[in-house]
């Protein structure tokens, strides 16, 4: 893709993912791919940062013989997710007018 995520989009896609449910690391990867590039290795000090501002919590579970941790959205995350979305929005509208020249409310099937 040609357009750099930034750090806001990676935390609200996070939040996202775990508001549909608990999760792990890699689930949480696997699910932005679909939309995304992202690595592990990016996602991690996300969920870390996302810890720290207490938008979500882990905990710990046996999953084969050793520990998985899963990540849980909290009620700020929920609040946070909200106000991330209104974003997007007005930012998703604001780029769609410039790109096309109406409001994506505009926009007719038909119209890409």
């Amino acid at each position: 893709m040609a357009f750099k995520i930034e750090s806001s989009l990676l935390d609200a896609c996070a939040l996202a993912i775990l508001q549909r449910g608990d999760t792990y690391g890699y689930e949480i990867t696997q699910e932005m791919k679909k939309a995304i590039v992202v690595s592990e290795s990016t996602l991690y000090p996300v969920l870390r940062r996302l810890q720290k501002e207490e938008l979500c919590r882990t905990y710990d579970q046996p999953y084969q013989g050793r520990n998985r941790r899963y990540y849980s959205i909290t009620p700020k995350g929920e609040e946070q997710l909200k106000e991330y979305r209104k974003q997007w929005d007005n930012y998703r509208n604001a780029i769609q007018k410039l790109l096309y020249g109406k409001d994506d409310s505009e926009r007719g099937a038909g119209n890409e």
